[in-house]
């Protein structure tokens, strides 16, 4: 059985930095892309970056572009989100997810698409 484990979130001040990182386990393991989604109180869940495994190209939303950064290790099958000039808006539960095919790069924009998920980290941003 496949399992995600995100870990690195917290309460930090506007402005503050954070490290997420999400560790993949399980031999049936079988990814081609990481996503990192995040959902906020009374809203609902929204794209944030993605990786790819094997060229590890990235894919931004608009709201987080030039501040937050993903990476992965493919010998430790765990990716990053390093999140910087963290904003109050930003302040959200964030999940990491895996997708086992990637037939067309706009699927890692859509929750739905990806088939494993992690239990989440809360990320607070204080003013």
């Amino acid at each position: 059985q496949v399992q995600l484990v995100e870990s690195g979130g917290g309460q930090v001040q506007a402005g503050g930095s954070l490290r997420l990182s999400c560790a993949a386990s399980g031999r049936a393991f079988s990814s081609v892309a990481m996503g990192w989604f995040r959902q906020a109180p009374g809203k609902e869940r929204e794209f944030v970056a993605a990786i790819t495994w094997r060229t590890s190209s990235t894919y931004y939303a608009d709201s987080v572009k030039g501040r937050f950064t993903a990476s992965r290790d493919n010998a430790k099958n765990t990716v990053y989100l390093q999140l910087n000039s963290l904003k109050p808006e930003d302040t959200a539960v964030y999940y990491c997810a895996s997708k086992s095919t990637l037939d067309d790069r706009v699927q890692v924009f859509v929750a739905e698409n990806y088939d494993v998920w992690g239990q989440g980290t809360q990320v607070t941003v204080s003013s």
